[in-house]
């Protein structure tokens, strides 16, 4: 993300030829900060913040003679960015599921309920699949509610991943009431005990009211236990609008990126974190079931500044 910023650094470390740094010093340093930003794609909202706070931070710091300049600042920049997920609860997805799952066995409260809300193209469904593989690894049943009866194909292909899956789909006719689909899926697990039920939803352009409203609906009636917009990291800007008018109208808990293996800058998950303050459960890294990782928060931080 930040290979522009070993020059970046270079420049500050011989700028600065005193142990404390100055506004000069920092000032244009920053520049470049906010330049790599830009070309990361990350929302304006998270450059100002992380300038501001680097800004108050390093200006007048001293340095320790013994400190390499150049790492030391560096150690501030990781430090700046783990900050903008600060704000974000953690979220341990399959301790949640298995806790319920416990509780309706003693208890009969019902199945544990995850909604995937995200626009056509990022990968939502196969996202779903791979989540359902995940809770199989983990000694989860479920079955998958196959809520998109508007894209030509979508019934069909929730159907054949399930099947690969071995795990039960719930489906009604095209045109039905998606709803009504999760609901049915929701009923199902309850009288057959199963713990979780994971629904896949149409994808919605995020600029169309009623298609929005529909998918609110949908949280009306089933009351998931947790709502997960799915992005695409390599969508730059637009996973953030789409993030944002997701949870304008779902108010959605977490949220997983696809195509993580592809994006090396990083700005989605940046900005999708800081703008929504929302936890990044998991990114998608491949196209095999296997390919969901759980999001660790210090890997991503070093693979940004791996080329710096």
């Amino acid at each position: 993300m930040f290979d522009k910023l070993k020059s970046a650094l270079g420049s500050l470390t011989k700028i600065a030829t005193h142990t404390t740094l100055s506004k000069e010093d920092i000032d244009s340093f920053l520049w470049d900060f906010e330049v790599a930003l830009i070309e990361s794609d990350v929302a304006s909202a998270v450059i100002e913040s992380l300038n501001s706070n680097l800004r108050k931070k390093l200006v007048g710091m001293k340095i320790p003679r013994s400190e390499d300049r150049e790492r030391f600042v560096l150690n501030e920049l990781k430090a700046a960015v783990r900050d903008t997920f600060a704000n974000t609860r953690h979220l341990d997805i399959i301790e949640l599921a298995k806790k319920k799952a416990a509780q309706n066995r003693k208890d009969h409260l019902g199945p544990f309920v995850v909604l995937f809300l995200g626009i056509n193209g990022v990968g939502k469904t196969t996202t779903v699949a791979k989540f359902a593989h995940l809770l199989q690894k983990n000694g989860l049943t479920a079955v998958v509610a196959a809520a998109d009866t508007h894209r030509a194909g979508a019934i069909e292909q929730i159907t054949e991943h399930a099947n690969r899956l071995k795990i039960k789909p719930i489906a009604q006719s095209y045109g039905s009431d998606p709803a009504a689909v999760a609901k049915d899926a929701q009923l199902y697990a309850s009288a057959h005990g199963v713990d979780v039920v994971i629904i896949d939803t149409a994808g919605r352009i995020q600029t169309s009211k009623n298609l929005m409203e529909e998918m609110s609906k949908i949280v009306r009636v089933v009351k998931p236990d947790l709502k997960i917009f799915v992005g695409d990291s390599l969508a730059g800007n637009d996973v953030l609008s789409q993030a944002k008018e997701f949870l304008s109208y779902t108010d959605f808990d977490a949220a997983i990126l696809t195509k993580a293996d592809a994006d090396v800058k990083g700005g989605a998950a940046l900005s999708v974190a800081f703008i929504t303050q929302r936890p990044i459960l998991y990114l998608g890294v491949g196209q095999e079931y296997d390919d969901l990782v759980p999001f660790d928060l210090d890997k991503f931080v070093e693979s940004l500044f791996e080329k710096t």
